[in-house]
């Protein structure tokens, strides 16, 4: 069988498109190249150049390619850009996956495996985030996400697809430096920026209900992200009746001043200290994923930790922004 890979040159999409190559899989790869760049891809993997948008361009691809399955990666993943243009979102995200859909379904695709975000759940009141935590997502970003599982469920019972919704936490690390995060989004690459322009790191808010009074994340290596993908594209193939929701995440939680603090100490900024700032509004407390359902669907854990997700991000910093 052949997988396509939407956003497959992007972050994320270039680490499972060599997952699933490295497991023996065939993959073809659509991505507009908007934020991805043809390099990330493995040498002999085709690229399809093109939007989610375009219905021609997919059935051509899906039918030139042999697709039977799809590993729906593309999408707009900006919280506060989907706050100030929902529409552009819903457009991208929503409409664009429809499109895949409709592709899929005229085409016979029998497996499809969606890139969710744990964004779906808002502000979860609770330790431990399970899949069946209710999902009261508080941006655009997140609602279009939150819709595209019930589309993906909709559609995958209708014409008879195996379907998955991984739902990511906080993502980090490169397999190589090369594959490393090229945005300032999320908060390692965001301390790293700092910390190279001789500023001090910042904390928003250091007076939450957590032992350190920092908020705590569930951290998760990028390398792990892709392998559970893989491990998912093979549960789906091997399962017709399939309908999975799954966390991706290690089940551990990490406040943001010991990650501040790791990621001061593998880029060798010890000397600037984290400083205080006011509370972000909309920040939780805590997110940590309950990571036990994947395990039992897929047999699947992460195999990571947060140093070696720091230090693979910090090699890759360090490719992009070489010291001169």
């Amino acid at each position: 069988m052949t997988w396509l890979v939407t956003g497959g040159a992007g972050y994320i999409g270039s680490h499972v498109v060599r997952a699933l190559t490295g497991g023996g899989e065939s993959v073809v790869v659509l991505d507009d190249l908007s934020t991805g760049a043809e390099s990330r891809i493995p040498a002999g993997v085709p690229l399809e150049r093109g939007s989610v948008l375009d219905r021609t361009l997919l059935d051509d691809v899906i039918r030139r390619h042999d697709v039977t399955g799809v590993v729906h990666i593309a999408a707009k993943k900006q919280v506060g850009e989907s706050v100030e243009q929902p529409l552009f979102y819903y457009r991208e995200n929503v409409v664009g996956l429809q499109t895949v859909l409709e592709a899929s379904a005229a085409g016979g695709v029998k497996q499809f495996l969606f890139s969710s975000s744990a964004a779906v759940y808002g502000m979860p009141d609770v330790d431990l985030v399970t899949e069946d935590t209710p999902c009261l997502p508080m941006s655009p970003y997140g609602e279009t996400k939150l819709a595209g599982e019930w589309m993906v469920e909709a559609v995958g019972k209708a014409h008879g697809m195996a379907t998955a919704c991984m739902r990511y936490f906080n993502v980090a690390g490169a397999a190589t430096p090369e594959l490393g995060d090229p945005g300032v989004f999320n908060l390692v690459p965001m301390v790293f920026e700092r910390l190279e322009a001789g500023k001090a790191p910042l904390i928003f808010g250091d007076d939450y209900a957590t032992p350190d009074g920092t908020c705590v994340r569930d951290y998760i290596h990028v390398v792990d992200i892709a392998s559970a993908h893989l491990a998912a594209a093979r549960k789906l193939a091997s399962d017709p009746e399939a309908r999975l929701i799954l966390n991706i995440g290690k089940g551990e939680g990490v406040s943001v001043a010991e990650m501040i603090d790791v990621i001061r100490e593998i880029s060798g900024h010890t000397d600037l200290k984290a400083e205080v700032a006011p509370r972000r509004a909309g920040d939780p407390a805590r997110v940590v994923a309950a990571a036990d359902r994947i395990r039992t669907e897929l047999d699947w854990e992460a195999e990571y930790g947060v140093r070696e997700m720091v230090e693979s991000a910090w090699a890759g910093w360090r490719h992009r922004h070489p010291q001169g």
